[in-house]
């Protein structure tokens, strides 16, 4: 269950976003991120409140709106459980139509878009759905920062290594390809070809070096261990989605990030398993599929607000 968040913080979570999507300069990015890591409270509102504007993004204002005026009431409320605050809720979908402002992000990708880049090196950069990253302005060094979602980079020959930092830690990387995906609290790393080197942020001496075929999972304090990579960590590069024996809620979720809109799951189907490959070119088409070969149906109001539940109840 989610730690609630009292009505101060959300409020204050509130102020933040709406400073922020105004217009900011380096110092109040800088106070925005002192304020983020001064509580551990205020980390989690700043989450919820951004898991709200992720799912809505890009949506026009009435789209956004419909998306929660038009759940029915039970929905409603578990659409404002996201910020575990209702009295916050209506602001942060009013903020959520908006569009991120350019000083985020060099690069950047909408709910459901994916894109590829060139950089100036020669390397070539993919970026995943609802994603951002800022390229380094250092002329005597060449990298970038990913600020949220999911890259593949494919890191040309230099005459420096390629840096890549994110809020968890930071690559070093000579000639490789790898994918690197950012969630709330942790980066998932995969190496696909060559070798990464990955230390912790807040722990530089916590550093590995991966190879091909690896993957590993890092936090700012905590290293993993080097695992097998997951042949499917890559596969959004082909417009796939791929399930092995995925739990519906964790399907869900994922599905979730090429959505536009709200996708919620009834706890009563949660727990359903599915396998398979699934085109991420529209997304109400595997919902259709699931509901299909599953024992479940859709409950849909409007193409904003989707809930999957039971078949019968």
């Amino acid at each position: 269950m989610k730690e609630p968040v009292s009505e101060r913080v959300a409020q204050e979570a509130v102020r933040w976003l709406v400073e922020l999507q105004d217009g900011a300069d380096e110092q109040l990015r800088h106070d925005w991120q002192h304020w983020r890591e001064a509580d551990p409270e205020h980390e989690r509102a700043w989450q919820r409140i951004e898991s709200v504007n992720r799912r809505l993004r890009g949506l026009p204002p009435a789209a956004a709106r419909a998306a929660v005026e038009g759940a029915p009431r039970h929905g409603r409320r578990q659409v404002l459980g996201m910020l575990g605050l209702a009295a916050v809720a209506a602001p942060a979908v009013w903020l959520a139509g908006r569009q991120t402002p350019a000083w985020l992000a060099d690069y950047r990708t909408a709910v459901g878009e994916r894109r590829d880049i060139t950089l100036a090196d020669g390397s070539r950069l993919s970026l995943n759905t609802d994603s951002a990253v800022n390229l380094h302005r250092d002329a005597a060094s060449r990298g970038l920062e990913l600020l949220r979602g999911e890259i593949q980079l494919e890191v040309a020959p230099g005459a420096s290594p390629f840096g890549v930092t994110t809020a968890q830690g930071a690559l070093l990387i000579e000639q490789a390809r790898f994918n690197l995906r950012q969630y709330a609290d942790h980066c998932r790393l995969g190496v696909l070809d060559g070798t990464v080197q990955v230390r912790c942020a807040a722990r530089p001496d916590l550093q590995t070096t991966l190879a091909a075929g690896q993957q590993i999972r890092f936090e700012r304090l905590w290293l993993g261990r080097p695992q097998p990579l997951d042949t499917a960590i890559s596969a959004w590069r082909s417009g796939m989605l791929v399930a092995h024996d995925m739990r519906l809620a964790d399907f869900l979720d994922e599905l979730g990030r090429y959505h536009s809109g709200w996708l919620g799951c009834d706890p009563r189907v949660a727990d359903l398993r599915l396998s398979g490959t699934y085109p991420l070119r529209d997304s109400l088409a595997i919902l259709a599929m699931l509901e299909i070969a599953l024992p479940i149906r859709l409950s849909q109001r409007t193409r904003w607000w989707i809930s999957v539940q039971p078949r019968h109840v």
